[in-house]
């Protein structure tokens, strides 16, 4: 009796799948896309793409919801974003698919929200993300050419691909999802021009699984789109104003293709020590206008940044800058602003588009946003220094970067001793990209790699003990300047010219506060300092750290990011839902601590300068 009924029930299972299968393949085959004479058609009609960018692993898992139905509220019909690779394979072989890396889960999200989507898995993704998101662990290989058909790259990559692929490649419009299209690489026309690379990502991506269109994205003009682009794939161009220019470089290069900008600037980024970008882009709406009008498909870069929490946020150099580390919040001055509230350029842009809506397509109402709050002043009155996490240091003649040392980010500490006394200069070269050197434990000064500082004088007793504490500040993520990503030391140190050498070297990465002893006994250098405090509501809200110098916070366990009086960004986004109802801590590492022993929590972010 139990093998029958056993018997049925796999039947009647077999006959479940069998029509989910079919179902499947119903819905698979409902929908198509495809480019043909100079437009989109979408299950055979005319389509215009208005896209928007947000990337899900700067937002928290929480907020996906939100952002996405904000994006639907203000007239998008698809969402754009990259997937960092560094996040989703922190090491070799290791994939984290979970949490705030789920793309799949956001994929089936937006879908839910009824957007369509433009999914960017590089292996090169650029925004202003460390290193472009490529993993710091590639460059433990000595002499590996990243973005390039070296098999120590194109291999991790292929295998990455795979991985994105298994996970998303089925969600794809053509077997029931809403993934339109996928991007290869990113900007390799800025970059290089190896064809060969290019076509090796293409056909992992096609082994991968991704069978549907296909495009490349380059700036605006006719040298970067041709070098980015490929044969058989769409042709996508990157501007900041004025869109004519490059759609008609794009139709000089593709004459039958539909017109598609893929990045379409309507605010900026910030650098540390720079202006925030605010208030520009008077030329959004016209700009807007004009591809509206002339059924040119698009999207908007950003429609809402988000935040490079933890040790995340890229730089940038060229001739003329040497480094320029990007700020933890990645605003963007966009329509959607950092904590997911629309703006005023977000009410704009949802009227203008309003008018060219086809017909029978209706705008959602604006999804409600909880207000903010603030936090009173919260007392830090214990510490703990950052000494206190040092472990058994590996030893070399020479200095290590951090990547040979098996460390991706955080701060790497050089120990060695003085050969010789006296005074003279002390020559650092090549710290990336904050050094704080100390001899005996008094401080000799720093070295900022933005300034291309390298030397200090110094005066060292006999047999002094000599640290160099090196902060990685966020690898460069664009231009040629890329593949020179080592971190921390990466030169040799000399004292009155002569080289040191029998070097120690501690890694921090401070991807785990719970050994930190805290107590309220003074102490010296860099050092953390925790306070409590109670809530009986959460909401969003800014952590002031004004008053602070330089440094990290924490709350709850979780890394806001960078902060650094210089400015222009002097306050921390916490979301709401990294807060809770009761007992919260928070933590704040200081690399020279003053006076300042408080934080507390604003309902508006605080950007301004200071010397």
């Amino acid at each position: 009796m139990r093998f029958a009924l056993h018997q049925k029930l796999v039947a009647g299972w077999l006959v479940s799948l069998f029509w989910l299968a079919n179902a499947s393949s119903a819905v698979a085959a409902a929908h198509t896309f495809a480019a043909r004479e100079g437009q989109f058609l979408l299950d055979g009609r005319p389509f215009v793409l208005r896209a928007g960018e947000m990337h899900f692993q700067r937002i928290p898992r929480a907020d996906w919801r939100n952002r996405l139905r904000m994006a639907h509220a203000m007239g998008l019909n698809a969402v754009s974003t990259y997937v960092f690779w560094n996040a989703i394979e922190p090491k070799p072989g290791a994939f984290d698919f979970s949490g705030n890396n789920d793309l799949a889960a956001f994929v089936r999200e937006a879908q839910a929200e009824g957007l369509w989507v433009l999914l960017r898995p590089g292996p090169y993704a650029c925004a202003e993300w460390d290193f472009g998101g490529l993993p710091a662990w590639l460059l433990k290989t000595p002499g590996v050419n990243v973005r390039s058909t070296d098999p120590r790259f194109l291999e991790p990559a292929r295998r990455y691909l795979t991985a994105i692929g298994a996970r998303v490649a089925n969600l794809q419009i053509g077997h029931g999802g809403p993934i339109l299209m996928t991007q290869v690489e990113n900007e390799y026309g800025s970059f290089g021009k190896d064809k060969a690379y290019l076509g090796a990502i293409e056909h992992a991506l096609r082994a991968a699984g991704f069978d549907g269109l296909l495009y490349t994205a380059d700036g605006g003009d006719v040298p970067h789109l041709s070098d980015g682009s490929l044969p058989d794939a769409l042709v996508a161009a990157n501007l900041g104003e004025n869109p004519a220019p490059a759609l008609a470089a794009l139709v000089q290069l593709r004459p039958q293709q539909p017109p598609l900008v893929g990045e379409y600037y309507p605010g900026w980024f910030d650098h540390w020590g720079e202006p925030h970008h605010s208030g520009a882009g008077a030329h959004t709406l016209p700009d807007i206008a004009w591809l509206l009008a002339h059924h040119a498909s698009f999207n908007l870069y950003m429609f809402h940044g988000g935040t490079s929490f933890g040790f995340m946020n890229g730089a940038n150099a060229d001739d003329t800058a040497p480094y320029q580390p990007d700020t933890t919040s990645y605003d963007y001055d966009a329509p959607l602003d950092e904590s997911g509230r629309p703006t005023a350029k977000y009410f704009a842009l949802r009227a203008l588009i309003a008018k060219y809506l086809p017909d029978g397509e209706k705008m959602p109402d604006v999804p409600a946003t909880s207000a903010p709050i603030a936090l009173p002043t919260i007392a830090l009155r214990e510490s703990a220094t950052i000494w206190s996490l040092l472990r058994k240091p590996v030893e070399s003649p020479a200095p290590l970067p951090m990547e040979a040392l098996d460390q991706a980010y955080g701060f790497t500490l050089y120990r060695t001793r003085a050969k010789h006394a006296g005074r003279g200069t002390l020559l650092v070269d090549q710290a990336r990209d904050y050094a704080l050197v100390y001899a005996n434990g008094a401080p000799l000064g720093t070295l900022d790699r933005r300034r291309g500082e390298t030397t200090l004088q110094a005066e060292l007793v006999p047999d002094a003990r000599l640290d160099i504490l090196v902060e990685n500040m966020g690898r460069i993520n664009y231009g040629p300047r890329l593949r020179d990503g080592r971190a921390a030391l990466v030169g040799h140190v000399q004292f009155r010219g002569e080289e040191l050498s029998a070097w120690q070297m501690y890694t921090l990465p401070l991807d785990d506060l719970a050994r930190l002893t805290f107590s309220s006994a003074p102490k010296r250098g860099p050092q953390f300092f925790r306070g409590r405090f109670v809530l009986r509501d959460t909401g969003d809200t800014w952590l002031d750290l004004r008053g602070w110098n330089k440094g990290h916070a924490w709350i709850n366990g979780h890394h806001l990011g960078r902060y650094w009086h210089i400015g222009p960004q002097q306050t921390l986004y916490v979301p709401q839902s990294w807060l809770v109802r009761g007992d919260n801590e928070v933590i704040v590492l200081d690399e020279q601590p003053g006076e300042q022993r408080s934080v507390s929590g604003l309902r508006e972010p605080v950007f301004a300068n200071t010397p």
